[in-house]
């Protein structure tokens, strides 16, 4: 686990530094909820149950079989980029050979897409979980209400994960919500909601391995919402100051959940400082391989452009 969530800091942290010297155009970022998404990929089986992440789960995708190249060929929009080819916005993940449900621009389009999935593994009696995760904002999309209240009357194995990280761009979780908490809304729809501190990777996956195996033995969803705290600003087009004090941010940063789980891996005797900076190194050094690969990697042709938007005839004339 701290490994990938490591490994996805120092990507993420990567994608910051391209795209602030012009190299690439965007960047969404998952920095703070790594631990989070740790916890929830090791509770699932990789080579069955399906994945629908949101835009902000690189720690997840790595996990499932992404890596470092993988994910810089898609900021620089190459064609190798297996997301998407390069024709969709960095963090918009997808690969069918992984079983991982593409994502959409509109945030939430993914949840009932995941829905569906988990109903035709009801339907055609196969053993596979669907987990799908969300932003607290996007809990108040309609979307959402829409997937649950299905998935709660049809008692799908499906497992929601809410990536509750404070803010929906700048709006607080205190003007999104006139509950408590974004679990606090799975009884209205028929089955259970748990809240888990999703700064703790190990509490994480207790709680997501005790939603996944219910679902798998028929018991229905889970509405899983894991506290977190986004570090960075919405995206790189954001300017997170006008909206929350650097003091705010820097304390979130002394319980981040790599810090906690490098702690963790030391007083258990697991890790050292020499290890640590071993695995640091030899990460770092897999990450700027990554991206001489990626920035070299060949673009485009320009005649694709409308491949995959119009209907191609069997010789590849477009309509």
């Amino acid at each position: 686990m701290y490994r990938y969530m490591v490994l996805a800091r120092t990507v993420d942290e990567r994608m910051w530094l391209l795209n602030r010297s012009g190299k690439v155009p965007f960047v969404i970022s998952c920095q703070g909820q790594e631990g989070a998404q740790a916890g929830a990929g090791f509770a699932l089986d990789r080579n069955r149950d399906y994945i629908a992440p949101y835009y902000r789960d690189l720690c997840l995708v790595l996990i499932y079989g992404h890596t470092a190249k993988t994910e810089l060929l898609s900021a620089f929009g190459k064609p190798e980029d297996p997301n998407s080819g390069g024709r969709q916005m960095p963090g918009h993940f997808g690969d069918r050979a992984r079983r991982i449900i593409s994502g959409s621009s509109p945030v939430g389009t993914q949840i009932p897409h995941a829905v569906g999935a988990a109903l035709a593994a009801k339907m055609r009696g196969e053993d596979y979980v669907t987990y799908v995760s969300f932003g607290e904002g996007t809990s108040n999309q309609g979307d959402f209400h829409e997937a649950a209240n299905f998935a709660g009357i049809h008692k799908l194995p499906v497992v929601f994960f809410c990536e509750n990280n404070q803010y929906a761009i700048s709006v607080p979780t205190k003007k999104q919500l006139g509950c408590e908490n974004v679990a606090d809304r799975a009884p209205g729809y028929g089955f259970e909601g748990v809240v888990v501190d999703g700064m703790d990777p190990l509490e994480v996956y207790r709680v997501m391995k005790q939603a996944v195996e219910k679902a798998r033995a028929g018991g229905g969803p889970t509405l899983v919402e894991a506290k977190t705290y986004r570090l960075v600003p919405h995206s790189s087009d954001d300017d997170d100051r006008t909206y929350r004090s650097r003091e705010e941010v820097e304390a979130a940063r002394q319980t981040d959940s790599i810090v906690r789980m490098r702690q963790y891996l030391f007083d258990a005797g697991l890790m050292d400082e020499a290890r640590d900076a071993a695995s640091r190194k030899e990460i770092l050094n897999e990450v700027n391989e990554a991206t001489s690969y990626a920035e070299s990697a060949p673009q485009a042709d320009p005649a694709t452009l409308t491949k995959f938007v119009y209907a191609e005839e069997a010789d590849g004339r477009g309509y």
